[in-house]
């Protein structure tokens, strides 16, 4: 299902150079099933034609406050009710100063005024115009005023000049759309989430790690924000960007995890233990790259330590984290070791997979898992990506949150 499946979204293109960019946002908003309305200041039109906005929305661009055709639907008016979020970008200082203001002079700023909806604001100007103390203040009352302000990006501008003042990127973008039509079930909630794999260093060239690429984690932050939780990202190496939203803690080896995630444990509501920690590392780290022998090395290893069991432990005295969740990735016997963990390890729900599948588990986008909770109730989940798997653990942990 598309996210954004029976959502209007109403577009205000203001007049800066950034315009260009929108065109693709545009095209991802109705991608992800939104209804898109396009409307341009007469400036934005100057830069973009309002033909191309058309025909990537499929619908007509309102550009002028008095058009004949449609005129008795009052065009602000209708706009701002049809609409459930109005996303206006790029914002431009003038724009930006007239909605502080309360000015309802064009088409667009009429909209807003008029509408009831959340309004999202994305600045895009010079560096200097950006930090100038009058875009400062209203910037501030847009927020006052409960608008969403995602931050401007920082580098080299159009005019030559570079400093804060970028178009944002989309993904932030995207994700405060996300957050805005998600239920805010875990507003409020801290949540920690581990993620990846660990790297066990051998030499300083070599060491012992698995094939999780992190994405169940980075999917599971992810949903978390969305749903308004404050979210703690503890994450082993990957190739994946930082989410939005979110606060993110590099470790590489399982020493460095376990002590990231033992340091914020009391805090949190939720700990969900997704990252794949190596379960033993060498014995002996070499500070020197280790030389090929004639007769065959051995490797003598020493366990790490389990995070999920010390976790599970801990919990018994101080009643922290109120929800614990651990993973499972096996090859077989997956029920039985997943009831086995689940109970070893004092927790209130585990998420096993199974590794062996070619779609599902490591380095892929999509999962099939099964969910097992300490009252012994278990759900068996169809082929889902992984950030629909992670909607469904969640829906699972707020219901223990909530006794439901």
């Amino acid at each position: 299902m598309k996210p954004f499946a029976g959502r209007n979204i109403l577009v205000g293109v203001c007049g800066g150079i950034a315009a260009y960019k929108v065109v693709d946002w545009v095209r991802n908003l109705t991608r992800l099933g939104a209804e898109v309305t396009v409307v341009m200041t007469e400036s934005a039109s100057r830069f973009v034609s309002p033909l191309t906005f058309a025909a990537l929305s499929g619908n007509k661009v309102h550009t002028a406050m008095f058009d004949e055709d449609g005129a008795e639907d009052i065009p602000h008016i209708d706009l701002a009710r049809r609409s459930d979020l109005i996303l206006i970008a790029p914002a431009t200082a003038s724009t930006i100063a007239r909605l502080a203001h309360g000015l309802a002079d064009d088409l667009l700023t009429a909209a807003v005024l008029a509408a009831e909806n959340q309004v999202v604001v994305c600045p895009a100007m010079n560096s200097n115009m950006y930090l100038h103390p009058a875009t400062s203040a209203n910037l501030a009352s847009l927020k006052s005023y409960g608008y969403q302000v995602v931050d401007p990006g920082a580098g080299l501008m159009a005019c030559g000049d570079e400093g804060p003042g970028r178009l944002p990127d989309w993904e932030p973008v995207a994700e405060t759309v996300h957050r805005i039509f998600s239920r805010q079930d875990l507003a409020g909630r801290s949540v920690l989430i581990t993620a990846g794999p660990t790297e066990e260093p051998l030499d300083p060239v070599r060491y012992l790690s698995n094939r999780s690429s992190g994405k169940m984690g980075y999917a599971l932050a992810r949903a978390a924000a969305r749903r308004g939780a404050d979210v703690t990202l503890v994450s082993g190496p990957t190739s994946l960007s930082d989410p939005p939203y979110i606060d993110c803690v590099k470790v590489r080896a399982a020493t460095e995890m376990e002590k990231e995630v033992m340091a914020r444990a009391e805090g949190m509501d939720v700990i969900i233990k997704s990252a794949a920690v190596s379960d033993f590392r060498p014995a002996r780290q070499s500070e020197l790259k280790i030389k090929k022998l004639e007769s065959d090395p051995v490797l003598e290893l020493t366990a790490n330590q389990d995070i999920l069991a010390n976790l599970g432990v801990r919990r018994k005295s101080s009643g922290r984290p109120e929800v614990l969740v651990g993973f499972a990735a096996e090859s077989h016997d997956l029920m039985a070791e997943g009831r086995r963990k689940l109970a070893a390890k004092n927790l209130d729900l585990i998420v096993v997979n199974d590794i062996s599948a070619d779609d599902a588990g490591f380095a892929v986008d999509t999962n099939r898992v099964v969910l097992i909770s300490a009252d012994g109730m278990t759900s068996e989940l169809p082929l889902m990506t992984k950030l629909e798997v992670a909607d469904e653990i969640l829906d699972s942990v707020t219901g223990l949150l909530t006794g439901h």
